[in-house]
């Protein structure tokens, strides 16, 4: 968010009406919400499309259309509060939001539930961003890391509930539940926001000056990241640059994209602040948090994915397993709070991003086809120990050195880029796991082959089993070679999840080195840069 005239109110003096606590339970509520939506639908597509008349394929346009709307309103989510109030915008796209859920429960057809899907993400797009720009204005600079962590808890742990809770839903009511049960939390929330919620002086002054609608920075910023929200959801599913459509969108996606940081880094008032990543903090901040997005999801995806394909664990059973993660991340984030009031920031974000190295490096090591169910649990709760250390510390260093009336701004690209950084983390992991499955399929079938006479003994062995077990004897031979084709084909998979694995061990070490590169703050001290 920019403006025109520069606050003339000492932000520091300001303090808000009511205890801080109160507020911040309010907007956080408001932000589990919206990031629960983001994943809760996931499960409940095929009852959708079975209910509604549609296809498989169709039904997963009720995630992307989401995605798509949600992923265009986070980053001017700044701008809109500079123009409209952010006490008002965060309850215009509060009570968007709830209404919409409920046109969602009861829509009649698909396109009707697209439609209202896309205004839902619309209004959830300002949710987390001003929450958090809320929470940052809020609190004294000493007790913001703690603030965070109470906001940091609903975007970590939501995404983790959200499969659970839609699957438990859908099965024992109906997939339109899900939404209906948005209704009661969406009204007591915009009654709280409205009672406790204010705006501190400066923002009124920068609405008082007044912003000057961008219409060609909306427009290229509404293609670009709607074109490559598209790409990255649907491009594993159609083979990526061999579709002529997902080549369109990547170049759609480029020009939009390149022309919006060019429009932008010109205009006195621009939607997307681009500015900004002059700051080598703030631009540092973003790549970590869009990395840790992917490495969340990454993970969040790959292990009920896991254990229901390849162990035979069922959703509830597979939920069980990875909600331990969950349960870690609520002790841990308190007390990282606490900790970024004593410790340097960049500090807990090397330790995180260490730890994060080791747990995948350490997933690479303990998965495989035979792992027992508290095994696959303390796999999740190392994988999500280094997390608490990120998501809090890498907030505050964002903040380091931005003038308050940037608050707005920083928090709606903060959010763009983890939940762009999500997209990602789920297109990474489907096209690494086909792609490295079809790789070591192809090594290990190499050894099952007629001339191989360690695959004719084990094929004649369970032959004569199935034999002695009742079936015919053409039958059993034939029944042995495709009981071996999926034995291969499971290891084969395995193995593409432990490259995978692998691969976002990799992407945190070179986080953890770039840590050492932030600039000192004065724990405590929110967004006071230290001198060197």
């Amino acid at each position: 968010m920019s403006s025109a005239a520069s606050p003339t109110v000492d932000h520091v003096s300001w303090h808000p009406k009511y205890n801080p606590w109160l507020i911040a339970v309010v907007v956080a509520l408001a932000a589990f919400m919206e990031v629960l939506d983001t994943s809760i639908a996931n499960v409940a597509l095929p009852y959708m499309a079975g209910n509604l008349g549609a296809s498989n394929d169709q039904s997963t346009w009720v995630l992307t259309s989401y995605l798509v709307s949600n992923a265009i309103v986070l980053p001017i989510s700044g701008w809109l509060a500079g123009a409209f109030g952010r006490k008002r915008f965060f309850s215009v796209c509060l009570f968007v939001f709830t209404v919409s859920s409920l046109l969602c429960g009861i829509a009649p057809s698909l396109g009707l539930l697209l439609f209202f899907r896309v205004l839902q993400g619309a209004g959830g797009g300002g949710l987390q961003p001003m929450a958090q720009a809320i929470l940052a204005d809020t609190f004294p600079p000493q007790q913001r890391g703690l603030a965070f962590a109470l906001y940091g808890i609903t975007a970590v742990t939501a995404p983790t509930i959200g499969p659970t809770l839609g699957g438990w839903i859908t099965f024992n009511y109906s997939w339109r539940w899900i939404f209906f049960i948005n209704l009661p939390v969406g009204l007591l929330t915009l009654f709280l926001v409205y009672r406790f919620v204010e705006d501190p002086p400066y923002l009124a002054e920068i609405k008082a000056a007044g912003v000057k609608l961008d219409y060609l920075g909306i427009a290229l910023l509404a293609l670009g990241v709607g074109a490559l929200q598209i790409l990255l959801d649907k491009g594993q599913e159609d083979d990526w640059f061999g579709s002529h459509f997902i080549t369109t969108l990547a170049v759609t996606a480029a020009v939009c994209l390149i022309g919006l940081v060019i429009w932008e880094w010109f205009q006195k008032a621009p939607i997307v602040d681009v500015r900004l990543f002059k700051s080598f903090n703030f631009a540092s901040a973003n790549l970590m948090m869009f990395t840790l997005g992917i490495v969340l999801f990454a993970s969040l995806v790959l292990m009920p994915l896991f254990l229901q394909t390849l162990v035979g664990y069922t959703a509830q059973v597979a939920g069980l397993a990875i909600s331990a993660g969950g349960l870690m991340l609520l002790v841990e984030m308190p007390i990282i709070g606490a900790l970024t009031t004593r410790v340097q920031a960049r500090y807990l974000i090397a330790f995180g991003w260490l730890c994060l190295a080791i747990a995948m490096f350490y997933s690479t090591k303990r998965l495989d086809l035979a792992i027992s169910f508290s095994a696959a649990m303390w796999v999740r709760v190392a994988q999500v120990v280094g997390m608490g250390f990120l998501f809090v510390p890498i907030t505050l260093v964002a903040y380091i050195g931005i003038a308050p009336e940037k608050n707005n701004a920083v928090a709606g690209i903060v959010n763009f880029m983890r939940n762009m950084g999500s997209s990602v983390g789920t297109s990474l992991v489907t096209t690494l796991i086909a792609r490295r499955s079809q790789f070591h399929q192809a090594r290990l079938v190499q050894n099952v082959s007629l001339g191989n006479s360690s695959f004719l003994n084990s094929a004649s062995g369970l032959a004569q089993r199935l034999t002695a077990a009742g079936v015919g004897g053409h039958d059993s031979q034939l029944q042995a070679y495709a009981r071996i084709y999926q034995a291969v084909q499971a290891q084969a998979a395995s193995l593409a999840y432990i490259d995978t694995f692998m691969v976002l061990a990799v992407g945190a070490a070179i986080m953890f080195l770039l840590a050492f590169a932030l600039k000192k703050n004065e724990p405590g001290g929110g967004g006071t840069a230290m001198a060197e």
